[in-house]
């Protein structure tokens, strides 16, 4: 193996143990929060409190933590990956949820927080598919790369929140590869 591909693999392995460790922290600091609750929960603090509709249902307002809602009570409420896959949910959007009489969830977005768009690389790791952009390994729903039909490798077009570290990201597009193999092209 040359110096340089020795370098390039040291590099390579920092990077991703730095990455690790912000990813950590931040399961860390989303568990704990500064006063000991969970941040999604705090946020949802703000939020109204369950309430009865005229109909029977049940309104619950939370904060999508990537997988779940949160409410202010630190309780969370499954949502489905389809939904949140199709309507591109990301970490820290506020969704209203209506129990009705019959026990059916139904969720609306009510509060979408500020985003940003990365490109990455689609990979799979532990047991889950991740986008590696900007130096950094997001988290995506299983449901999302198989609606898009992504596959190991793929550029993606990832949707993050614009603020703060966050664990996940929603997957925008799959980048057709006439267009990476034309960018890669370039590079030589």
């Amino acid at each position: 193996m040359s110096q340089a591909s020795k370098l390039a693999l040291i590099k390579e392995m920092l990077d991703s143990a730095e990455s690790s460790l912000r990813s950590a922290k931040q399961m860390v600091n989303e568990l704990v929060g500064s006063n000991g609750k969970n941040l999604f929960a705090k946020k949802a603090e703000t939020l109204e409190e369950v309430a009865d509709s005229d109909e029977g249902a049940k309104i619950i307002e939370g904060v999508f933590d990537g997988e779940k809602m949160v409410d202010s009570k630190e309780k969370t409420y499954p949502v489905p990956a389809n939904y949140a896959s199709k309507s591109k949910l990301i970490p820290g959007d506020v969704l209203k949820l209506t129990v009705k009489e019959d026990g059916s969830f139904v969720y609306k977005q009510i509060g979408p927080i500020e985003r940003k768009k990365v490109v990455g690389i689609l990979t799979y790791e532990d047991s889950q598919y991740k986008v590696i952009a900007s130096g950094k390994a997001y988290k995506v729903l299983l449901a999302s790369v198989t609606y898009h039909k992504a596959e190991i490798g793929d550029q993606i077009t990832l949707i993050v929140p614009e603020t703060g570290e966050s664990e996940w990201g929603a997957i925008e597009a799959v980048l057709p590869k006439d267009i990476t193999d034309v960018s890669t092209e370039n590079t030589f």
